[in-house]
């Protein structure tokens, strides 16, 4: 292809789009469904409906290449198991009577079957549910949902391109299913999968796809020769098959490394890069191995997962270097837009300075058409744009709002004893014993109760002018009343206000803190019907006043047992918030740590006997090559201990996790030097107990023993089991009993149900260890 036909050539195209709609109506269609308020067939037509909406967006927008596939129910990899057929036998009966109740019971249960196990995806907040595969695993083409939605948008003349979770990282992200020995590894399956990738890939063909992507973000993580191999045979042998589209091999979140020049070498038309963040270093890479000559590049040059505005002359420059490396360039964002909100346009509270500073999907959509446009007919055409974009940029880095002389003095004040406990953790231990006076196998929550509809509309109310805030204030009030009473019903040993008051435990905060600015519609998708509006870290970060301490207090005064104060901790306010990417996050995250560490401290001289900062993000956030993990661990250690170390001996510093693989962290855990760590453990069958142990973690630990992201509940003679096997690996007089994560997505018949097996369950074991 000649220079002037490749840039006649270009195209924008993106990976994947939010699923949710204007107003999250595929939440309230799903939810609905489950209720049994919605039927399946206007389930599925509004699906179908927010399909549409998001090609016309896109089409809209100059996006010229649209992708299928990627929209879901509830997780594209839980849809990609339903593709290949590789259904857990306990659900099998389900899907057979009804797909989509079975469906929805792999995602979350019923009351008589578990559902698949849910983790991180990647170093995302998305969730995924981990494939449960074995030795005797039969796999089965059932290419419905893709070849559907490809010819719904061919139908309605989008130029489409299907987007299939790739086979390798199918079989990497998969776990050994139950009763299967611990060291099967899965991608020992790949000879068994690649014929139902040949079916599903010659179904799209025949359906009129001319391009089919294959996501393969797992070979961006450090990857054994032995693993590099398996990802070489899968696309020699895809490539090699006759009744195919041309394959698209997309990865993302990092550099390719080592899998560049397997992916190179491979018989594919193309590659998908990130040329963003970490990524960056794919352009020095690529050009290493020689580019990709006769192949197709889409080019990940525009942020996916975060909010800012591109810095579109930077993007043009990198652009013009990838055109000499491959034979035809493409523009997209580098990831699926699925990370980030839908519209910044909607965002109408926002200071219109500060808002055009800010691209949603909607906007990011638009800068990569901008920026193909910019290729194709030269950057004369879009000058305009330019010069407005520079503007922007500019008028970002000058802002006051993103400096403040007495945050960043006190950051750079801190020292090495600002960072420790005085007291090393057995003395830290006896106190705390001392002051709490705890039975055997103490029992709490991790935080939140439920989110009821009234809840909900009081905010709401509030928010409209239709109460006041004393009349919220006592809503409120109420609620932590009932809240505290029930918890003492139930036999609970430390209590928790319930946080009735919180929105989300990132956005709470924030909206109380200086930096950060609040969305009204910025919600992103964290797992099924689950999701978050994360804010905008946008400027410097102190606590104007307490966020936390009048809610404490008056929890506190109702009852004698010790209630918890709640905070969100500093890695987990950066992680769950789209953050500023102008400064290092180990200087943002010493500043929001100083923040919490004043209301740390207020807590306790309000007389909290226990704080639990949170950080479930901790391990999502982690590096995905090893190689940049050391630097990552010691400063988010650091900013949690920034945070915690201020107290006194007896002052019993909780933390939580959830829903991640802990096994990678185990030293960083320890350093945390937290005196009781709660952790995600149900569907795993507690596995990190036995990691734990065997780490050698001297500390206090609670192994959540309940699935809260299922409705089913667990009966008494089921947490015992869990118990005992945690027992198996954690001496009684370290061990916590609580639920895996906070309840605000449960109801209230499901919680005093769950919790009375909870708290049974530790007393029945209670008279066994005391006999």
């Amino acid at each position: 292809m000649t220079a002037k036909s490749a840039a006649a050539a270009i195209r924008s195209t993106v990976h994947g789009y939010p699923r949710q709609g204007r107003d999250r109506e595929l939440k309230k269609a799903i939810e609905g469904y489950w209720k049994g308020s919605v039927t399946a067939g206007a389930l599925l037509a509004a699906a179908a409906g927010l399909r549409r909406e998001n090609w016309a967006q896109l089409a809209e927008a100059g996006v010229q290449e649209v992708p299928t596939g990627d929209f879901s129910l509830y997780d594209h990899v839980l849809d990609a198991t339903v593709a290949v057929g590789a259904i857990p036998a306990r659900h099998r009966a389900a899907v057979d009577a009804d797909p989509l109740d079975g469906y929805f019971a792999m995602a979350r249960g019923t009351q008589e079957v578990a559902p698949l196990e849910m983790t991180k995806w990647f170093d995302t907040n998305y969730h995924y549910l981990v494939p449960e595969l074995g030795p005797d695993t039969v796999f089965t083409a059932n290419p419905a949902k893709a070849v559907g939605e490809l010819g719904e948008a061919l139908a309605l003349g989008h130029a489409a391109r299907p987007v299939l979770v790739g086979p390798v990282t199918y079989l990497l992200l998969a776990k050994p299913a139950p009763g299967v020995a611990d060291d099967f590894r899965p991608i020992t399956l790949l000879d068994r999968l690649l014929p139902v990738y040949a079916e599903l890939l010659a179904g799209l063909r025949a359906a009129g796809a001319e391009w089919v992507q294959l996501d393969e973000p797992a070979l961006v993580q450090d990857r054994t020769p032995a693993e590099l191999n398996f990802a070489a045979r899968a696309y020699r042998e895809l490539g090699a098959l006759t009744e195919r589209p041309r394959l698209l091999v997309a990865s993302y979140f990092d550099r390719l490394g080592e899998a560049l020049p397997v992916l190179a070498k491979a018989p594919v038309e193309g590659l998908a890069m990130d040329f963003t963040g970490p990524a960056a270093a794919n352009l020095d890479d690529l050009a290493a191995v020689g580019g990709l000559p006769g192949k197709r590049l889409v080019a990940g040059v525009v942020d996916g997962r975060n909010v800012w505005i591109n810095d579109l002359g930077k993007s043009l420059a990198t652009l013009a270097t990838l055109l000499g490396l491959a034979d035809r360039v493409d523009v997209a964002p580098s990831c699926s837009l699925l990370h980030v909100p839908l519209d910044a346009a909607a965002e109408r509270d926002l200071d219109p300075q500060l808002a055009r500073w800010l691209a949603f999907a909607r906007q990011k959509a638009e800068e990569t058409a901008l920026l193909a446009r910019g290729l194709r007919e030269g950057t004369d055409a879009i000058a305009a744009d330019l010069a407005a974009n520079r503007a922007d940029l500019a008028s970002r880095a000058a802002s006051p709002i993103t400096r403040d002389p007495a945050v960043r003095a006190r950051t750079a004040a801190v020292t090495e004893a600002d960072v420790r406990r005085a007291q090393p953790y057995p003395v830290r231990a006896e106190a705390q014993r001392a002051r709490l006076g705890l039975p055997l196998l103490p029992t709490t929550t991790i935080g939140s109760f439920p989110q009821t509809a009234e809840l909900r509309v009081a905010r709401a109310d509030l928010t409209a002018g239709r109460i006041d805030a004393a009349a919220y204030h006592e809503r409120m009030a109420a609620e932590v009343r009932e809240v505290i009473a029930h918890q003492e019903e139930a036999g609970l040993d430390v209590l928790v206000h319930g946080e009735p008051e919180r929105n989300d435990m990132v956005q709470y905060f924030a909206e109380q803190l200086t930096g950060y600015l609040a969305t009204r519609h910025g919600w992103v998708q964290s797992y099924g019907t689950r999701y978050v509006r994360p804010p905008v870290l946008a400027g410097d970060v102190s606590r104007p006043h307490p966020m936390t301490v009048d809610w404490f207090r008056f929890a506190q005064g109702l009852t004698d047992r010790p209630v918890k104060g709640m905070l969100t901790g500093p890695v987990t306010m950066l992680a769950w918030s789209f953050v500023r990417d102008d400064q290092p996050l180990a200087d943002t995250a010493s500043q929001v740590a100083l923040a919490l560490r004043d209301e740390v401290t207020d807590l306790e001289a309000a007389g909290a006997a226990v704080v639990q900062v949170d950080e479930p993000a901790l391990r999502e956030t982690l590096p995905l090559r090893a190689a940049d993990r050391p630097a990552y661990l010691d400063w988010a250690t650091t900013a949690f201990r920034l945070t915690t170390s201020g107290v006194r001996a007896d002052t019993q510093i909780h933390t939580h996790m959830c829903y991640a693989e802990f096994g990678a962290i185990m030293a960083a855990i320890d350093d945390l030097d937290a005196d009781v760590i709660s952790l995600e453990a149900t569907r795993s069958h507690l596995r990190v107990a036995g990691e734990l142990a065997g780490a050698g973690y001297p500390r206090e630990v609670g192994p959540g023993v309940w699935d809260i992201h299922s409705p089913r509940v667990p009966s008494t003679d089921e947490a015992v089991e869990l118990l005992r096997s945690a027992l198996a690996a954690i001496p009684a007089e370290r061990l916590w009993v609580n639920p895996d994560c906070g309840l605000k997505t449960r109801g209230w018949p499901e919680t005093r149900a769950s919790l009375e097996s909870l708290v049974g369950a530790a007393r029945r074991l209670r008279k066994e260890l005391a006999g």
